[in-house]
């Protein structure tokens, strides 16, 4: 959850300054709402004809930021105002406004505060990126540096500028692969790419026969492939250390929504699927792995924690391991603090004593309010994380959106759309499943969370574990001091490549051969 975009906030975070940082993100959460802008403040927002010839329909924002670029936020951990509008065929040359009656985070555009700005305009038309700012294609203005007071009225942008495709850069061992989905095609009737990043091991070039494991890894929340890739390859000295050599494969799980998280389901489509019978297939023709369950692994964090242990259950015989860190929710009856199981049901925003609730924490200290949160998550429109969850979990409404799971504005939980996701409840799913999937997932759980998450993930973590002690599984479910992104120690690195080749050696010698 979260974790890719926002890792080096958390890192920050346990450095000294961090109570002084934390005082700052608290006292943005409670931006001071003033009427100094006005009710007639508006922003015009012209589409130039020199990027692009026809119209486009998508998410006009303007955004707004102290530093770099606007458009990239907004940045989660320290908020600042943004606005945003559905727009339907915005032609070349045609100017949009946004005023009051755009969504608006924290407060509508008249609530905005007098003073000096950086903003910034974007059209997002690319719904496959993990933030508006990054989508490929996607229109933007230049920054603009103004000041508002109660005489401005209208703020001119013009969308002058194209987001540029990023080269993966490939080597002679990270490798760029991209493949048609059949299944996703014929879901979304139109053509639907899947790529991955293959990281091969040192020995691949020089020792022509040998077959190697390979450990699927699925991306945190915002991942990409280029920055998981320079990771891996780093990573490659605790192969050499276990003496353990294997093909990463590295996967992320950005669509519309969000993070699809490899789960089948009504928005995202059979994206599950799709990993086993196609990409799966095709990476074992096009590289010498060792194509047996016993060699091939899955894992992953936050977001990607999830995804492992979620098509290690589905696909029980496709994998010999799964390696989970920090997952998002695993039993919903601790969905981040709340039940969503409860009768009379429950708030997602207050505990019954009508305190606000958390999202995150940094060292004892809150750093994010739930409702706030909720607030940038649904100004966004579209792939943020909280949406991105109802992306898989819940069924489409009539326009063909996910149904919302609580009430935005109280923040009550719908106890009808609870009940579409209980099959997307990892504890329910192993608590209904377990006397088929008991023999094939023996000695194949190891699941790694910190007890203070930052994210409050620890709690549906600890109910799984007491399920799986009940159901009398061997799965190892480790809660460790630290939190969401602490837990990721070199140690953890050494032990996870240790059990991988411990499982590996149980069935095949070191050049992959069957024992």
């Amino acid at each position: 959850m979260f974790l890719m975009n926002a890792r080096w906030m958390l890192m920050f975070l346990t450095r000294p300054n961090a109570l002084f940082l934390t005082a700052v993100l608290l006292s943005l959460f409670t931006w001071p709402i003033q009427s100094l802008a006005g009710d007639s403040l508006t922003f015009e927002v012209r589409l130039s004809e020199s990027v692009t010839n026809k119209p486009i329909s998508g998410r006009l924002f303007v955004f707004i930021s102290s530093r770099g670029e606007p458009r990239l936020g907004p940045n989660w951990f320290n908020p600042e105002p943004f606005f945003a509008l559905d727009v339907t065929g915005m032609k070349p040359g045609q100017t949009i406004r946004l005023d009051d009656k755009a969504d608006g985070f924290p407060a509508p555009l008249s609530k905005l505060k007098g003073g000096k700005y950086r903003i910034q305009a974007l059209l997002d038309h690319d719904f496959y990126a993990s933030s508006p700012g990054k989508g490929v294609g996607n229109f933007f203005s230049e920054v603009a540096e103004i000041e508002v007071d109660k005489a401005t009225k209208a703020i001119p942008l013009t969308l002058t500028k194209i987001v540029p495709s990023k080269t993966f850069r490939e080597t002679d061992s990270i490798k760029l692969i991209t493949m048609k989905s059949s299944l996703l095609g014929q879901f979304h009737k139109r053509e639907v790419l899947m790529d991955a990043a293959v990281v091969l091991p040192n020995s691949y070039g020089t020792d022509s026969k040998r077959r190697y494991p390979v450990f699927y890894e699925v991306s945190g929340f915002g991942g990409t492939l280029g920055s998981m890739a320079s990771r891996a390859k780093a990573m490659q000295s605790f192969q050499k250390a276990g003496n353990f050599e294997f093909i990463h494969v590295l996967l992320t799980g950005q669509c519309k929504w969000g993070h699809h998280v490899y789960a089948n389901s009504a928005a995202n489509g059979p994206r599950g699927d799709a990993l086993i019978k196609e990409m799966i297939p095709m990476i074992d023709s096009q590289f010498r792995t060792v194509a047996a369950s016993g060699a091939r692994y899955v894992g992953g964090h936050s977001s990607g924690g999830w995804s492992s242990i979620w098509l290690q259950l589905n696909y029980p015989e496709t994998f010999g391991g799964l390696w989970s860190s920090s997952p998002d929710p695993v039993d919903f009856r601790d969905y981040q603090q709340t039940n969503l199981y409860a009768k009379p049901a429950k708030s997602i925003y207050f505990f019954d004593d009508e305190k606000k609730k958390p999202l995150a924490r940094s060292r004892g200290r809150v750093i994010i309010w739930y409702p706030d949160f909720a607030k940038m998550d649904d100004v966004i429109g579209r792939g943020g994380q909280l949406r991105s969850f109802e992306a898989v979990f819940s069924p489409l409404d009539e326009n063909g959106s996910p149904k919302r799971m609580w009430n935005r504005q109280a923040g009550t939980v719908n106890p009808d759309v609870v009940e579409a996701w209980k099959k997307y409840d990892i504890n329910l799913f192993t608590k209904n499943n377990w006397s088929e999937l008991a023999p094939k997932v023996k000695g194949k759980i190891n699941i790694l969370m910190g007890t203070e998450d930052t994210f409050y993930l620890e709690g549906a973590t600890r109910l799984y574990s007491e399920t799986l002690k009940e159901l009398g599984s061997d799965a190892k479910v480790s809660l460790i001091p630290g939190d969401h992104g602490t837990v990721l120690s070199r140690n953890y690195y050494t032990r996870r490549t240790e059990e991988m080749k411990a499982v590996f050696l149980k069935k095949f010698t070191s050049n992959g051969a069957s024992q």
